[in-house]
This record gives C-alpha cells, structure tokens and sequence, in this order.
C-alpha cells in the first residue's frame, strides 16, 4: 500500500472509477463525496467505503487533516470553488476536464496553482489510452513520418444523461467533452494556431448551444486538423482519431482493441495494402495510469505536465471553436491568462 498517500474523492458518477483505480494501487480512500446520498452509499457499500469516510458535504474534507490528495469528479461549474479551497488547505489536486468554463475562473484556478506548495493536475485521461498513447509513440519515432493532417471526434450521444449542468449555456458541447478531442490534437501536434468552425442544432431541444460543431484548425510546421463534436449522435460513444504523415497512416480511437497502421511498401512510395493492425487495450478513462503520473509528480517533485495552464490552454481552443461557429469568422485561441 502507498502508506504516504491518502486520497478523497469528490463525485461518485465517474469518481467510482477513480475509486477502482486506487484500490488497484493500494491506495488508502481517506473520504468518498456525494451530494446524493442514496449514490454515496451504493457506491460506499460496493467499494468498502467505511461509513465514516462517506461526505454528502464537500468542504467536511477540508477539516481531514491527513488526506493530503483530493480528486474532483464534479461538474465543471464547481471546479474553481474546489481547487481554490484544496489547495489553500495544502491538499494536492487531481481535477477533471474541463478545468473550468469561463476565463475568469481558469485564470484563478492558474493563479491557485502556481501560488500553492502542492501539486494540481488536470485529468486530461486521453492522454492515457493506450491507443493514442500507441499513435504518439509512432509519431514520435518517426513511423509516418512528418505529419501534416490529424483528426479526432467526440461522438457522445447526450439524450439520456443530460442532467442539469450539462444543459449549462456555458458547457457548450465542444467545451464539456470535445475538449477531449481537443486536447488529444494538441498533444499529438502542438496548439493550434487558428480556427474556423459550423455548428448546427437539431438533435438536443433541451440545449441552446449547438449540439454538433465541426472545426478546421491550423497548427504549426504545416499541421492541419480537424475535430467533430456532437453531443446528439445516434451512435455508440467513441473517439475516431487518424493521424496522416508522409509515410503512414494511423487509425484509431478509445473503444476499439485494435490500432491500424498503414505505411509504405518496398518501394518506398506506394502504400502497403495490407494495414499492420496493432493490439491496444481498451481502456477510455484510464484513470489508474493518470494517478500513477500525479503519485511520480507528488513523490519526486518532478515538473506538472498536465497544469492547469496546459487544462486552459485546451478550453481557449474550445473557446475559439465556439466562437467561431457563432461569428462564422476565423479566430486565433487566446492562451494568455
């Protein structure tokens, strides 16, 4: 067991995950949050959560004096209280994308982060699914050579998990989930230098911002891109990416057990038609592996890879793209906080 860390996780809908991913590591649960009370102890009761280490009541964590890590699992709205608060505690913080969704509360969250004597990291989790992670080996290594197109999509059908918070004018579909594919883009390739967007409105009534958006986005060394956002989609949940370069082709995405890569045959100019299809687990929120970064950040005092400027970096994107489908103009992301 890490005897050193001691660890409270705030909201239980996609904290249980995390839950799993520290009892796998031996990681003791200092507290388990929930502002509803029934889901507090199922999960409780499913993970051998003691009754005293439930909360219905996030700041009673503040007042536990030897939980030094707290992970926040909450909707976006709540992230800049939360972070503000831990951190001033002294309590290392792990928290969700997106980091948050208006400039002021990402400015003050950065401001929380660089002032505090403790570690935050934003929860970027595709950077830890094995299949992308596979794709930025091979981008890295050279295997498709210089790389001149990507794409990625957030294909999420909302309809029956729009709660409240999620139907937030602020929480605009390319916000709350297509930053993942935002944010996957820009650790394969860089930030993006410009964006131009459409967005269309047909499949959620119950939202008024657009419900599937398609972005054009120009990085540097000549990299274009392109990302798909719909929260409406009459399909299965995944995130499509393929990454082109001048010597090879990646296909992949979050749900599939399978990367496919195509490159050039003996010739050295056409391609082999036969793809090498690469085995890859299927993990899409591979929270255990992002826990283990943030234990190597905390325990070695190494750099923050995933800071809370690097979380706002990602939601400037976003911003630009929402922007830009709303004035029907290009705009260049703002990353100056």
């Amino acid at each position: 067991m890490k005897t050193n860390f001691k660890v409270g996780i705030i909201g239980l809908v996609m904290g249980r995950r995390h839950i799993e991913g520290l009892k796998e590591r031996g990681i003791e649960i200092a507290a388990i949050c929930d502002i509803d009370a029934d889901r507090l102890k199922a999960e409780g009761d499913n993970y051998g959560i003691p009754e005293d280490r439930r909360y219905t009541d996030w700041k009673d964590l503040l007042k536990i004096d030897d939980m030094n890590c707290v992970i926040i699992v909450t909707p976006d709205q709540t992230h800049r209280e939360m972070s503000e608060a831990f951190l001033s505690a002294g309590k290392h913080v792990l928290c969700e994308k997106p980091l948050a969704l208006t400039r002021e509360d990402l400015t003050a969250i950065i401001k929380a982060a660089e002032g505090a004597n403790t570690k935050f990291m934003v929860g970027q989790v595709c950077r830890f699914c094995p299949a992308f992670k596979k794709a930025k080996e091979l981008i890295t290594n050279g295997t498709i050579g210089d790389v001149y197109f990507v794409e990625s999509e957030y294909a999420h059908d909302y309809a029956k998990i729009l709660h409240a918070w999620r139907a937030d004018p602020l929480r605009h579909g390319v916000v709350g989930g297509g930053c993942h594919a935002v944010d996957l883009l820009r650790w394969l390739v860089g930030d993006p230098e410009e964006v131009f967007a459409y967005g269309s409105h047909k499949l959620l009534p119950q939202v008024t911002y657009d419900d599937a958006t398609i972005s054009v986005l120009k990085f540097g060394d000549g990299i274009i891109g392109k990302v798909f956002v719909s929260t409406g989609c009459k399909r299965p949940y995944t995130m499509r990416t393929l990454i082109y370069g001048t010597k090879g082709t990646i296909i992949c995405d979050n749900k599939s057990a399978e990367l496919t890569l195509y490159t050039l045959g003996a010739d050295g100019i056409s391609v082999n038609p036969t793809p090498e299809m690469i085995p890859v687990e299927i993990k899409d929120h591979n929270v255990g592996e992002e826990f283990d970064v943030f234990m190597d950040h905390i325990e070695n005092n190494t750099p923050v890879v995933m800071t809370a400027y690097e979380g706002a970096k990602t939601i400037a994107t976003c911003f630009a793209i929402v922007e830009s489908a709303k004035t029907g103009k290009p705009v260049v992301p703002n990353y100056e906080f």
